[in-house]
């Protein structure tokens, strides 16, 4: 089995579910999940352990190699990473991992956030948003870093959580690839997010164009845009909460 592709192999094991084959499959992909597990480790640290998280990867990835049709989804890697990173959203909600004094902090920060921004028309920087508050600033990056983790981490997620409501409440077919209907929900979801985006402000729809179509990162985004990377991170939350907020009504 060394001699063929990834993609071949997984091929081979959904024709025939064999077990060895299903191993393999495992082992090649077992780097997507040590790679998610690290990526975020600041959502789940607190009440999980890398190695526990790795397992709950693997089983989401053994059952993503019986779901996944690759005549319906992306790349093998991209769907069984949002379903990896999907998991560990939820394990973290389930948590309640954020303390009451935190989500107290974050509340506190986006108000006078918004109070900021309808009285002057412009986004507050943290040092800003530091002596409005007579919050030390160390304290403001940390709650700043807080809400970015608390917002949908990759438009990516949101798409995915979207459609799967829609699947739940019978809008798309679980197994209808390639029907009409199905391409019409698909291309109506779409043009409801291209919507949205324009919805969004100047700064938020370059960062999501900058991000998810010319597929830079944070710290070069920042560098196009000459602002600072947390800033940047800021933006993006903001984008795909008021993104969420638009797909969700």
């Amino acid at each position: 089995m060394q001699d063929i592709s990834n993609e071949e192999l997984l091929k081979k094991y959904q024709e025939t579910h064999d077990s060895d084959m299903r191993k393999e499959l495992t082992l090649r992909y077992l780097y997507i999940i040590k790679s998610i597990a690290l990526q975020m480790r600041n959502v789940y640290l607190g009440f999980s352990q890398v190695e526990d998280i790795v397992n709950e990867g693997v089983l989401v990835l053994m059952k993503a190699l019986d779901t996944y049709d690759a005549g319906r989804n992306a790349k093998f890697e991209t769907y069984v990473s949002r379903r990896i990173r999907g998991r560990i959203i939820d394990i973290a909600r389930k948590q309640d991992w954020a303390p009451r004094t935190m989500r107290k902090s974050c509340k506190e920060i986006q108000e006078k956030m918004a109070e900021i921004y309808a009285a002057t028309g412009q986004m507050p920087t943290n040092e800003e948003m530091g002596r409005a508050l007579n919050m030390p600033m160390d304290k403001v990056k940390s709650v700043m870093g807080k809400m970015n983790l608390f917002s949908v981490l990759s438009l990516d997620m949101v798409m995915e959580e979207t459609r799967e409501k829609q699947q739940m409440a019978g809008l798309i077919p679980q197994d209808s690839s390639g029907q009409p209907e199905e391409q019409y929900l698909e291309n109506e979801f779409r043009e409801t997010l291209r919507e949205g985006i324009k919805t969004l402000n100047e700064k938020e729809m370059t960062v999501i164009s900058l991000y998810y179509v010319q597929e830079l990162n944070m710290k070069e985004i920042a560098e196009v845009m000459q602002v600072s990377k947390p800033r940047i991170s800021q933006i993006h939350a903001n984008a795909i909460r008021k993104l969420k907020e638009y797909l969700e009504q």
